[in-house]
């Protein structure tokens, strides 16, 4: 059986394609054609035994007659994931939602892209046949997909959304188009100017209406951001958060868990009803501590009262930001405050409030700085079989310098 089949005219994208495939089960079937048949059944009819599990249309195909097929593959063959190669443009993306294509591809992505985007393609494609929502995978690894990413901080001013859009960026080089970032801040959100983003949707939208039942209409309402994420933003209007519930948050993170494979969410100071129905689906807590008397304090009482609550997530990851020795705190007095292990420390540095204060996180635009290195740290230890290496431990103390 072909468990993947490609229509492109273009040998050199075909090269990369089989070489992403080469070491998964199933084969690849390659038509040499910068045209497309008059349905999906006249594709099948060309193939032997099963249908496929990924249809990869393009590069060098119409764009408009991608879209169009795609629409009638999602109708006549939905459990055949369709991923589109095309140079992506914010108009292409929603056609492309609503016409049911799995993924956006680069033409000029790499075969170790091109192998996540297809591994998540054939994952939706199996949850479907086995009647259960897209991208629903029955794997004990959950960095294969589904991994929801809580970034906490019971006190506010040390830097959380700072590293929750980081954190983002960052694992969108790990998945790219394969994370989205929600800002659970509702009536003082942050993510949309530290991303320099202008949405014109917001999670108010997202909770209510026809998005809660349809997953493509709900992709409509994120915004994308030029580093291969989505990011679903704060609503414009802080009276909004009379109109979220806390079932509502946790059906719309239930829903982007099956849609993609990081949820990122930067959550508000303290404990309040939004953020506690995050906490009981999330598969990790970032928590964010600051150097300050307040900040370990706030932080140690949250760990505790969640304890009570059997609220705390099975992945713990313990930040310390503005890490300064100057402060009159070391390392280890924050480690017996809170009771925990410090697992990834980040210097105190002029750049990374600079960085988001105009919108583009320090991880984005690469620039030197002392802070870099625990931000690619804190990204590393999402990514997949990051706990299973015997070489790494899951909780490492870093050095205030």
């Amino acid at each position: 059986m072909s468990r993947f089949v490609l229509i492109t005219p273009d040998s050199d994208f075909e090269r990369r394609v089989r070489s992403a495939t080469a070491g998964m089960s199933g084969s690849l079937q390659w038509f040499q054609a910068d045209y497309l048949p008059d349905g999906p059944a006249d594709i099948l009819s060309q193939l032997l035994g099963e249908p496929p599990e990924v249809l990869i249309l393009g590069p060098g195909l119409d764009v408009g007659e991608s879209l169009k097929h795609a629409a009638l593959m999602d109708l006549q063959y939905p459990e055949i994931s369709v991923v589109l190669a095309a140079e992506q443009t914010q108009e292409l993306i929603l056609n492309a939602m609503r016409s049911g294509v799995r993924d956006i591809l680069a033409p000029t992505a790499e075969a170790d892209t091109i192998r996540i985007m297809v591994e998540r393609a054939a994952l939706a494609a199996a949850g479907r046949r086995r009647g259960l929502a897209p991208n629903t995978a029955e794997s004990p690894n959950q960095a294969m997909g589904g991994r929801i990413v809580a970034v906490m901080s019971p006190k506010g001013g040390v830097g959380k959304t700072t590293v929750a859009t980081n954190l983002a960026i960052g694992l969108g080089t790990i998945a790219p188009m394969g994370v989205v970032i929600v800002d659970l801040d509702l009536q003082f959100g942050d993510v949309a100017s530290g991303l320099l983003l202008d949405p014109q949707h917001t999670i108010t939208d997202a909770v209510q209406g026809p998005a809660t039942q349809d997953s493509m209409v709900l992709k409509t309402y994120l915004t994308m951001h030029k580093a291969s994420i989505y990011a679903l933003c704060a609503p414009k209007n802080p009276v909004d958060i009379d109109r979220i519930t806390g079932d509502q948050v946790g059906r719309l993170l239930d829903q982007l868990r099956k849609e993609f494979q990081y949820v990122v969410i930067d959550t508000a100071p303290g404990l309040g009803e939004h953020v506690l129905a995050a906490l009981e689906r999330a598969t990790d807590a970032v928590w964010v501590c600051g150097m300050d008397i307040p900040s370990i304090r706030g932080l140690r009482t949250g760990l505790q009262i969640l304890e009570q609550l059997d609220l705390l997530p099975e992945n713990r990851h313990v930040v310390l930001n503005m890490a300064d020795a100057k402060s009159g705190l070391g390392l280890t007095d924050v480690e017996a405050s809170i009771g925990v292990p410090v697992d990834v420390a980040i210097p105190r540095s002029r750049t990374l409030p600079f960085s988001t204060n105009k919108g583009v996180p320090l991880l984005q635009d690469n620039s030197r700085d002392i802070a870099q290195k625990g931000l690619r740290q804190l990204v590393d230890r999402f990514r997949p079989n990051w706990d299973a290496r015997t070489h790494k431990q899951l909780h490492r103390r870093a050095v205030v310098r």
